[in-house]
């Protein structure tokens, strides 16, 4: 997993938790990285694992709560750090639709070893688009955020609908109504 995702992750947790927070999480997980991240490093994903699980032990929050917490900051990198790839679009179904085809591929330039989830586009119109989300990772409430930001942006509403296909979460169906 790409370091940019522990980095943000960390300033989530210092932002919300607070910066003794982020040292309990870390102290209390065995991370091979000791808790030291690089936004170009590439870390497992069993040390988000054990953040994200320390951190809903502490907060009583749900693993899917923080990871659509997390998905929604996550989103202002993406307005911070690339506002030429938000331009590109003049609407929240053109863009989430355009995940794997054109957002993906783009990550991927700058990060070749990402290893992202998958999109597959099923049904799309105007006001509609129903996706399957696949992951071995299973953080399909962190998509969840990030796709709540991007209605937010265009300054519009929505309602989205998560349905396990694997009950895992490993992979999801998002129906997305444009309201």
């Amino acid at each position: 997993m790409k370091g940019i995702v522990f980095t943000e992750f960390l300033d989530l947790v210092e932002i919300k938790f607070g910066l003794q927070m982020v040292d309990q999480i870390i102290e209390e997980s065995e991370l091979p990285s000791n808790g030291i991240y690089t936004s170009i490093g590439t870390y497992s994903f069993s040390e988000m694992l054990q953040l994200i699980q320390n951190l809903s032990n502490h907060t009583g929050l749900s693993i899917d709560q923080l990871l659509l917490t997390y998905g929604e900051h996550f989103f202002h990198v993406i307005e911070d750090s690339y506002p030429g790839l938000l331009a590109t679009y003049k609407d929240p179904i053109e863009m989430i639709s355009s995940i794997e085809n054109h957002i993906h591929v783009e990550v991927r330039k700058i990060y070749p070893d990402a290893e992202l989830p998958t999109f597959e586009v099923l049904e799309k119109s105007e006001k509609h688009l129903i996706l399957n989300y696949k992951s071995s990772r299973a953080m399909h409430h962190f998509g969840l955020g990030l796709m709540n930001k991007t209605f937010e942006h265009f300054d519009m509403a929505s309602s989205i609908v998560i349905e396990k296909i694997k009950e895992d979460g490993t992979e999801v169906k998002f129906t997305i109504h444009k309201n």
